[in-house]
């Protein structure tokens, strides 16, 4: 390899060492965790059945099950700002990286 190419591979090393850090390798090797951060079980509880109500809404077409469930309300900024933490923004500024580095 040249001395450029080489270069280059170190430098991506280094940056996926420092911007992959979403995902989270688990013992399973085909498999990987991603973490998010609530305050406590109630919170999380809030987010996994906002998260269901919201599925149902979603997929129901019947008016009548959707009244019934107006008084169940669905807390979609909990929902939107977990989905934020699990957004892997480290990883699209790696991309960036990685384009400037193969770019040049």
């Amino acid at each position: 390899m040249e001395t450029n190419e080489i270069e280059k591979l170190a430098r991506l090393k280094k940056l996926t060492a420092q911007y992959f850090t979403t995902l989270k390798p688990t013992k399973d090797k085909n498999a990987y965790a991603v973490q998010f951060k609530v305050v406590n079980y109630l919170e999380l509880g809030c987010v996994i059945t906002d998260m269901l109500k919201l599925c149902i809404l979603a997929l129901d077409h019947d008016m009548h099950k959707i009244d019934e469930m107006k008084h169940e309300s669905i807390n979609v900024s909990l929902i939107l700002e977990t989905v934020v933490q699990m957004f892997p923004l480290n990883e699209f500024e790696y991309l960036s990286y990685v384009g400037e580095v193969f770019g040049e």
